[in-house]
């Protein structure tokens, strides 16, 4: 386990103590009761973090992680499940749009005091929900995978939209993840409210028909089996995101990334879209003072920094605009519109595409 700095102990002694005071200091006395987490994120990024909390706090964590295609999908469902009797306190998840999913289904209990009141500047619909269920944190970027080249190999110039993926020439060359799962079903959810509140509802039926054209490859082994396949060459050009890029190149694969917009170069905010991992605590969950904690925990600058310097190279929402892993220009989409345009988006794609290639 990893030594905690002076800034780690700082934070978890102010959490551990705020929770004291509020809930009474007889349980100093006593070992507390487990918090239960669900976690969609990458099981080597985030049970590091988790054991750093419960080191320094003494508060048992007991994580459920889940398989890598199905991850969030396959916990959600878990929590359905369970809704009944919840056994899950806390839900991290390593993206926003299910969570938005079981917040609209009443499943989340509204997270109170600092620093969850003020989060983000009140920014509700991007990075946390009107009663301060969900939070967001610490994004990946939705990016374009491909096969680092010699100058002068390249054939076709490098996309710099999403919507040169219908472009004729990406005929056989291009690979997506499933689309029912994961981060793929909300970009397509984003693309269709982003274009519907451009003004421009008939672009995603257009970029659909055009990836139908194309022939795009759905993959079943998700985004980190797309960069494989990009990075083995058998398509140019895949749809993924940057932690699964930065997996990739740490482990010797040639690839690398682009930052393609939703719309043109001059349209400030219709850039790169940013999925956050968020946090919420379980209604009926039966340690709310523990969800509280490890909640305030998971928000801090030093989670967002350990989650920054991990090999997922996650994106600083607190980023003073130098981080070598910031995106240019962010998509200005609500990620509550996004959820709610994602099963016709999900639909629609996969009735275009029935038949392009899915492996």
């Amino acid at each position: 386990m990893r030594v905690l700095d002076l800034g780690t102990s700082a934070i978890i002694c102010t959490i551990l103590l705020a929770t004291l005071l509020l809930h009474g200091c007889d349980r100093a006395s006593s070992d507390p009761r487990p918090v239960v987490v669900y976690v969609s994120a990458d099981e080597a990024i985030a049970r590091p973090i988790l054991q750093q909390f419960e080191a320094a706090t003494g508060i048992e964590v007991l994580p459920v992680f889940d398989t890598e295609v199905t991850k969030t999908t396959g916990l959600v469902t878990r929590l359905r499940s369970e809704r009944e009797r919840p056994r899950a306190d806390l839900f991290w998840s390593s993206e926003c749009f299910r969570m938005i999913e079981l917040d609209q289904d009443g499943m989340l209990a509204p997270l109170t005091g600092a620093p969850f009141d003020d989060w983000m500047s009140g920014r509700a619909g991007l990075w946390r929900s009107d009663a301060g269920t969900w939070h967001a944190f610490a994004p990946r970027a939705r990016v374009l995978v491909h096969r680092v080249e010699e100058a002068g190999e390249r054939e076709t110039p490098l996309p710099g939209t999403w919507f040169e993926l219908a472009d004729p020439r990406w005929k056989g060359r291009i690979a997506m993840a499933d689309p029912r799962f994961g981060t793929t079903s909300g970009h397509l959810g984003a693309m269709k409210a982003y274009w519907i509140r451009d003004g421009r509802p008939e672009r995603f039926d257009d970029w659909v028909d055009g990836l139908a054209g194309n022939e795009v490859a759905i993959l079943t082994t998700g985004n980190a089996g797309v960069v494989e396949a990009v990075a083995a060459g058998r398509y140019d050009i895949g749809m993924t995101d940057t932690d699964d890029v930065w997996a990739a190149r740490e482990r010797g694969f040639d690839v690398a990334l682009i930052y393609p917009r939703h719309a043109s170069a001059d349209r400030v905010g219709g850039g790169t879209l940013l999925i956050p991992n968020t946090v919420a605590r379980i209604v009926g969950g039966p340690n709310p003072e523990g969800a509280h904690a490890l909640a305030r925990w998971l928000l801090s600058e030093e989670v967002e920094d350990l989650l920054a310097r991990s090999s997922s190279h996650n994106i600083r929402l607190r980023s003073d605009g130098t981080d070598p892993y910031d995106v240019p220009d962010v998509l200005d989409v609500d990620l509550v519109e996004a959820s709610a345009q994602m099963p016709e988006a999900i639909r629609r794609l996969r009735g275009a595409v029935r038949t392009g290639g899915e492996e």
